[in-house]
């Protein structure tokens, strides 16, 4: 068990998963740490070019090159940044991934990005239009219209960490494009899920979710 209860409580629904009969893989993406500075700091990481997302490709294609695994049902979930990447592979890559489970992830980076353009800043950004264009690119919302596997997108109501309009605004776009997805809001609780039963019933959705749509 990790000593963060966010990684303890993954943990565990990986080991159930595996317990039914799936394979899992836990992928330290870039900016993880482990490999030096470079690796935890890269220059076109997050909102510079999503190169992270890179990672969860290789995850893929190791996994779909092993006897054992099915390369038709294989499909990702996470949490935070974990989110971010689930739904980076639902709207990307969507003919890779069968299904997925993004928990309170970030899905627009230029919302993150406004400061740049302050019209009242005295010091002004002279890359911030490029900077914005690139957020935009790295951002799941950029490639939406490909989302063409089942998601569900869950969040809590009072995150502090990332906006539950985050998911709102995700959740908005995919209805616009009847893309396939569910949704599971937690009332009054925070980015950590603060109370254990609702830990455990996000832990729930997100494994019934990816037995209802990869297993047999």
């Amino acid at each position: 068990w990790h000593y963060s209860s966010h990684y303890s409580n993954a943990y565990a629904v990986n080991q159930s998963l595996a317990s039914k009969g799936f394979v899992v893989l836990t992928v330290n993406y870039r900016l993880g740490i482990g490999y030096g500075y470079e690796f935890h700091q890269p220059a076109d990481g997050g909102r510079r070019g999503a190169s992270e997302y890179q990672d969860i490709l290789a995850a893929h294609k190791w996994l779909a090159g092993q006897d054992f695994v099915d390369a038709e049902r294989i499909g990702i979930y996470g949490g935070s940044y974990g989110g971010y990447l689930t739904a980076m592979a639902l709207g990307r890559n969507s003919d890779l991934f069968a299904a997925g489970v993004d928990i309170s992830g970030v899905h627009d980076w230029t919302s993150r990005s406004r400061s740049y353009q302050a019209i009242n800043r005295y010091e002004k950004v002279p890359d911030a239009e490029q900077a914005l264009e690139l957020a935009w690119k790295s951002s799941p919302v950029a490639d939406v219209n490909g989302w063409k596997s089942p998601g569900l997108i869950i969040h809590a109501d009072d995150d502090r960490n990332v906006d539950y309009n985050q998911s709102t605004d995700l959740v908005q776009r995919l209805r616009k494009l009847g893309a396939p997805h569910e949704t599971m809001t937690i009332v009054d609780d925070t980015h950590h899920f603060m109370v254990y039963s609702n830990q455990v019933a996000v832990n729930r959705a997100t494994a019934s979710f990816l037995i209802k749509h990869l297993k047999e």
